[in-house]
């Protein structure tokens, strides 16, 4: 396809001329500043239950899920050696750092970390093991804030086995159930169990300030459980329908922490927007994705921040609304994402090379980015009182800081969040707000192997680009299931 190669751009005003082609109005600073001056140096104090919390930049690193936590759901080497790297970047918000599930039957995999009584010591040493490292190489973690996401994977779950799914869901889905398992009312959480889920998360955010997090994520975003009720239209009883009852199970959970936890702070991280699902086109000889069969679904009533007369937009509208319950909620820490990497993998994270399993790109993939850019945009316009972390970045590769700059300066987002980056140039931060010159080779083109590794069972990891993972075993493995 003849979509632009990033890498292959030779200065800024080649990717910023490229850039303005397709979206005059994304703004791309020449030079990356250091020090003091730096927009991206800024600290930013943020009034919460323990105090003010002091950023001391702003540089957010997202949460992984590496699918390396040992069967009883605690970190192993591997997490905690992700972990360590999180510390050294120089970043100083840790947007949840892993995605935690609340209930075993919630794991997205056998290797996700669990929230329990049992694994509470070990998610603490998780923390120290970060911070120490932050403190051994930038002097203080007093402006360093650390969270912890807390999920339940939902109509993704597979906790028993890497190959056997076994769903939940919030409702049945017309184009989605066939592909992921669900084959009857069974799989759809009942009311009673729904309770169940909401003493969950209160208990896993107990464990999480216990352990000396400063805030927990309740994770809305991506396609999981609480981002599917969100839009539960076709759900009957007090979880379903209207926009009231849709959000009420975020609001118990809230409620919940609030009690049971009044000194630990509360984000969320959210699909702010969705399309209807795509899959690889037959009719198209590069196998790019398009849009499945929806005619008969109009008004569509399948997802949260869809346009419902034509799906293959997004629609901010209910966006605004969930905003504005989070600012009723007291809420101030908001992630801004959209999209599922399971069935809109192009609007969540643009890549140039899909996962093995996916579909090519039906679009430039820095279109992805833009959406996602100005709709944390127009949002933050909407309410300049929420701290709102950007996410989607990460294609930007050698120019992500001369974008991120100019966006933080002019109010676009807070903070830079950045994801898949983070495994082949964690200390990206640190590098800019040092001056240093940055490293070409260890910018994430996007070869998606992080997401083909776990598609097949193995770790996650920057396989391409970091010689850590590069030599471990899985990496001939993964080669082999790529050629198949």
């Amino acid at each position: 396809m003849a979509y632009q190669k990033i890498g292959s751009l030779k200065s800024v005003a080649d990717f910023r001329d490229y850039l303005q082609a397709l979206a005059s109005d994304v703004l791309v600073d020449e030079d990356i500043l250091a020090g003091e001056v730096s927009p991206l140096a800024q600290p930013l104090d943020i009034p919460g239950a323990r105090g003010t919390l002091r950023l001391g930049n702003r540089w957010a690193i997202q949460p992984m899920e590496g699918w390396d936590g040992t069967p009883e759901g605690r970190p192993s080497e591997l997490t905690r050696h992700r972990w360590q790297r999180f510390g050294e970047s120089g970043a100083k918000l840790i947007w949840g750092g892993e995605a935690v599930a609340v209930v075993p039957e919630g794991r997205a995999n056998p290797g996700q970390l669990l929230s329990s009584d049992e694994n509470a010591a070990s998610l603490e040493e998780l923390r120290e093991t970060l911070e120490k490292a932050h403190r051994e190489r930038w002097g203080t973690t007093e402006d360093l804030v650390v969270g912890l996401q807390l999920t339940h994977s939902g109509r993704f779950a597979q906790p028993e086995s890497k190959d056997r799914r076994s769903p939940r869901v919030a409702y049945r889905h017309p184009l989605l159930d066939e592909s992921f398992g669900v084959r009857d009312d069974s799989a759809v959480v009942s009311d009673a169990e729904v309770g169940e889920i909401i003493e969950a998360f209160v208990g896993a955010a107990v464990r999480a300030r216990d352990a000396g997090y400063a805030f927990v994520d309740i994770k809305h975003c991506h396609g999981y459980l609480l981002n599917e009720f969100l839009g539960a239209h076709t759900r009957e009883g007090p979880y379903g329908g209207s926009f009231a009852n849709r959000t009420r199970l975020t609001r118990e959970i809230v409620s919940g922490v609030r009690r049971e936890a009044p000194d630990l702070e509360v984000g969320v991280r959210v699909s702010i927007f969705d399309m209807v699902p795509f899959r690889k086109s037959m009719d198209d000889n590069e196998g790019r994705g398009a849009p499945v069969d929806h005619g008969e679904l109009r008004p569509y009533q399948f997802g949260f921040g869809v346009d419902a007369e034509d799906p293959t937009n997004i629609d901010l509208h209910e966006g605004l609304q969930f905003l504005e319950l989070l600012c009723d909620l007291k809420i101030s820490l908001v992630n801004i994402s959209g999209g599922s990497p399971y069935y809109t993998p192009h609007i969540q994270r643009p890549a140039l090379y899909p996962p093995s399993d996916s579909y090519q790109p039906p679009e430039d993939p820095l279109l992805g980015v833009v959406r996602q850019l100005r709709a944390c945009r127009d949002l933050k316009r909407q309410f300049p009182q929420l701290t709102m972390v950007g996410s989607a970045l990460s294609y930007l590769q050698d120019y992500l800081p001369h974008v991120a700059q100019a966006l933080v300066r002019e109010g676009w987002m807070d903070f830079v969040g950045l994801g898949r980056i983070v495994l082949s140039y964690w200390d990206l931060p640190g590098d800019c707000l040092e001056g240093k010159s940055l490293t070409r080779r260890r910018f994430c083109r996007t070869f998606s192997d992080c997401t083909t590794a776990p598609r097949n069972g193995l770790v996650s990891g920057c396989y391409p680009l970091d010689r850590y993972y590069a030599e471990r075993a899985e990496a001939s493995i993964l080669k082999e299931a790529k050629a198949r």
